[in-house]
């Protein structure tokens, strides 16, 4: 085997929930009086946790977003994933492909325990995951673009970085993986190809995927 675990990122990458997530936090920070566009907020927070987006509001305008925030958008984006959120297409058949060959993997993302677990039940994809193999942002003091994450996923699964692949589509994850030592195939469906400086290989389809890893 090429590597001896893949690392999924779960937003954008499990499932298809960035443009649902961003649309509303470009609506929300608009509503707050911080006019934010939905390509201003995939520019600035795709694949970040939710401190980055009170760093950045703080750094750009002097004002604290309020102290509601984080459950205000947090219920509203679990909202809409109860409407709208699918899986990313294909992306079972590589999960099930993975299974196939023998290939561990866990998911690896800066949303909070609670979101990931809302999306993977949302999108029928969460018996694939038990417990042992979900990591987020919320179990180091960094997220990404920090190492921290996807090392502390490694040293859970008990496999050396070097064996580790990544699997992301935010610039901020491809520059963490790369940080960690990692191998890493940026997924180019939401962010081109040029942003992803430092990817091992990139794929615009999850078809192409298995390809890649195994």
């Amino acid at each position: 085997m090429r590597y001896d675990l893949v690392i999924f990122d779960n937003d954008g990458v499990l499932v298809d929930s960035e443009p649902i997530s961003n649309r509303i936090l470009a609506a929300y920070l608009t509503e707050l009086g911080h006019p934010t566009t939905y390509e201003d907020s995939i520019r600035d927070y795709l694949g970040s946790a939710v401190h980055r987006i009170h760093d950045l509001i703080l750094e750009r305008s002097g004002k604290r977003l309020p102290e509601e925030f984080d459950a205000v958008f947090h219920g509203r984006v679990f909202d809409a994933f109860q409407r709208d959120l699918l899986p990313v297409p294909g992306v079972d058949e590589v999960l099930r492909g993975l299974d196939a060959e023998g290939v561990p993997y866990c998911v690896a993302s800066s949303g909070s325990h609670e979101r990931i677990r809302v999306a993977l039940r949302r999108t029928g994809l969460y018996d694939r995951f038990d417990e042992k193999r979900i990591f987020s942002s919320q179990d180091v003091g960094r997220g990404k673009p920090a190492p921290d994450l996807f090392l502390y996923a490694a040293e859970v699964m008990g496999v050396p970085a070097e064996r580790c692949a990544v699997v992301e589509d935010s610039p901020l994850g491809v520059r963490a993986a790369v940080a960690a030592g990692m191998d890493v195939y940026g997924y180019t469906a939401m962010t081109p190809g040029e942003k992803m400086t430092g990817a091992t290989a990139l794929f615009s389809r999850m078809d192409e995927l298995p390809a890649l890893i195994v």
